[in-house]
């Protein structure tokens, strides 16, 4: 379902994590993942869902639980669908890699992650225009 070093990576970081499938999706639910000051919440459960072809595939998208938002009600771009997945309601950060962005055999669960993170600090220092 996932590759070892995915797991590894995940653990290593000390990151709770709960890997299973649905529908031919790996979905991975990783507990209470740390969220910037800036945003409504400390922690949120962050789902990732990878197509079978991963890791050769790159992920598309995210979902958080509770929904992150910004104290001062600025909205961020691209999460304002709520999805059901895994019996629970999700809000989706729609983010999408540019064609070629992912190198296969290179490019791993750990390099995403630091883009979701990226995204979060992003989101979490939008100024005034």
């Amino acid at each position: 379902m996932l590759p070892q070093s995915d797991i590894d990576a995940l653990t290593a970081r000390s990151l709770e994590h709960a890997v299973s499938t649905a529908g031919g999706i790996t979905c991975i639910v990783i507990r209470n993942y740390p969220i910037p000051p800036g945003l409504n919440c400390r922690v949120a459960d962050l789902l990732l869902r990878l197509s079978a072809g991963y890791p050769d595939v790159p992920p598309d998208m995210w979902w958080f639980s509770p929904a992150i938002g910004r104290p001062d009600g600025r909205l961020i771009a691209a999460t304002q669908q709520i999805e059901s997945h895994l019996g629970r309601q999700w809000q989706r950060w729609s983010r999408h890699l540019p064609a070629g962005a992912w190198k296969s055999g290179i490019d791993s669960l750990e390099s995403y992650l630091a883009l979701v993170k990226r995204e979060l600090e992003s989101a979490a220092n939008l100024r005034a225009a």
